[in-house]
């Protein structure tokens, strides 16, 4: 009976851990992950000319197709 008891005090240890790694990856990781993927596919959609790179070359401010909404990309070349 004691070796079933701990055994069972394992299993809802190891289900308390997963939740809260669970909790912790779709409260805090997740919604980067998801800002991430949007702002990349903006970037992707945008029209970004050579004239609009800043100095240091790393970024460009870019147009979003159809509206006059300006936003700053990654210079990719």
């Amino acid at each position: 009976m004691k070796e079933s008891m701990g055994e069972l005090n394992m299993a809802v240890i190891v289900v308390i851990i997963v939740a809260m790694l669970s909790l912790f990856f779709f409260y805090f990781i997740w919604p980067n992950i998801q800002n991430n993927f949007a702002e990349n596919t903006r970037c992707n959609e945008a029209i970004c000319l050579k004239e609009n790179v800043s100095e240091d070359g790393k970024s460009v401010r870019c147009t979003i197709k159809g509206t006059d909404t300006e936003i700053t990309c990654a210079w990719k070349g």
